[in-house]
């Protein structure tokens, strides 16, 4: 095995990506601190590195502290990192849509106003970093896997996840099933709030309770792990801190330019949120994921994506209607508006079919053809559907996310009710007695 593929690298190219991870923040904090007169678009890209570069410091420097604290904590400080990035963005949205809601009332927008209300704003960039991270980012560690045993010319047909995964997946079906309800209701309450954080707390309960491991450390992460306990403990908070500051700094003005960005150029405010945005803030984590991936440690590259669709779908998702609540000062929900009903159901519709092919703890090849490409005939649909048609191609896209789910659910029930008994209740010192080797015929 060379030193690239063992994760570990020259200590040089290491600091050098930690040295242009922190050179993108450099041009965010000028602007903040000095606000120099700059066109939006121009905004928008600085903001944006700059949120980019600090994910990516906060990745390396989350996967280190697993060094130096509990798992318990552990689990509790990388499963808020995790959502760090999308969370500061959907926030200032929230926020935003609260005061429209308290000057405006459910419409959240000025009458007449030519911009987006800022209450369809605020679930857009959540929902376009839920189907990023599953039609992208689950696909990705499958290709990426396939294209490396095919050079070393043995057969792939997909990716298995340990037995141990099971906690993530069966937490991830209670939470979709209860997220097909949100499309039909007229806003994301406090009460519903209180349900995906609860989902989200019995999550991190469970999976507390794994054994302790030695962290597979990749990259910058794994050159910092070499560092004396001193060294690395201060590096890691220093980090943290450091990136953070950045990601709040950064977060309100990127999501203004954004919008301003949209209103100049004549394209669509709400896309430019539900996509652009999830891109600066998924980064790292599709990064890494394909580094996984590339190295050939497929269970850890979509397990760590699968786990983060759970803290997505949990806890960012119910931290939203409370930061709303704050910013309005009221008990009244997120409003549901326009077509954040479609994009809800679309979603939902996604981690359903997700879910259904995650039944045996495997994606193939095929499905994640599948996922890939039911995730771009969203776009191809909607360009060929006239506005006219209100959303009717996002229902049809959603249809034939659920019909095909149903079908793989038919033919899998009986491994699906297995793997939600053992996610949710078989110790986890059994679970990790069959661990599932990395191979290319392991689906």
């Amino acid at each position: 095995m060379t030193e690239d593929e063992s994760g570990t690298g020259s200590a040089g190219r290491q600091r050098l990506a930690i040295l242009l991870a922190a050179a993108c923040c450099v041009p965010a904090v000028f602007l903040r601190l000095t606000h120099p007169h700059l066109p939006h678009v121009a905004e928008a890209i600085l903001f944006g590195l700059g949120i980019v570069g600090a994910a990516f410091l906060l990745s390396w420097a989350a996967e280190v502290a697993q060094l130096d604290i509990s798992a318990g904590l552990a689990i509790a400080v990388l499963a808020f990192i995790a959502v760090l990035p999308e969370y500061a963005v959907d926030f200032v949205f929230a926020q935003k849509g609260g005061h429209a809601f308290a000057a405006f009332g459910r419409t959240c927008a000025a009458p007449r106003s030519p911009d987006e209300a800022p209450c369809s704003l605020a679930l857009a960039n959540m929902t376009g970093a839920n189907r990023l991270l599953i039609g992208v980012g689950w696909s990705l560690v499958v290709f990426i896997a396939w294209y490396r045993w095919r050079r070393r010319g043995q057969r792939f047909t997909g990716v298995t996840l340990e037995r141990s995964h099971s906690v993530e997946i069966a937490f991830l079906a209670v939470a979709t099933l209860y997220s097909l309800t949100l499309p039909f209701k007229r806003s994301i309450t406090l009460v519903d709030a209180g349900v995906l954080v609860a989902i989200f707390v019995a999550y991190t309960i469970r999976i507390s309770r794994a054994p302790a491991e030695e962290p597979h450390l990749v990259g910058p992460a794994h050159w910092m792990g070499t560092f004396a306990p001193g060294r690395r403990r201060a590096t890691v908070v220093f980090l943290f801190v450091a990136a953070a500051t950045v990601i709040l700094l950064s977060a309100e003005p990127f999501a203004e330019a954004l919008v301003a960005t949209g209103r100049t150029l004549g394209i669509s405010e709400f896309l430019l949120v539900q996509w652009l945005a999830p891109l600066a803030s998924e980064a790292p984590e599709l990064l890494v994921a394909g580094l996984y991936a590339w190295r050939l440690n497929t269970n850890a590259g979509l397990g760590t994506l699968v786990s983060s669709k759970v803290n997505q779908w949990t806890l960012l998702v119910g931290t939203l209607p409370i930061a709303f609540a704050v910013a309005s000062s009221s008990t009244h929900g997120l409003p549901i508006i326009a077509q954040q009903r479609e994009e809800l159901l679309l979603t939902a519709s996604q981690s359903v079919l997700a879910l259904a092919i995650l039944a045996n703890r495997s994606v193939s090849v095929r499905e994640a053809w599948m996922l890939f490409s039911l995730f771009w005939a969203q776009f191809i649909v909607g360009a060929v559907v006239p506005p006219s048609a209100h959303g009717t191609e996002r229902v049809i896209v959603s249809i034939a996310y659920l019909t095909l789910a149903a079908g793989i659910f038919f033919h899998d029930r009986k491994p699906f009710l297995r793997l939600m008994r053992e996610g949710l209740f078989v110790p986890y010192a059994e679970l990790v007695a069959e661990p599932v080797p990395d191979t290319p015929l392991s689906h």
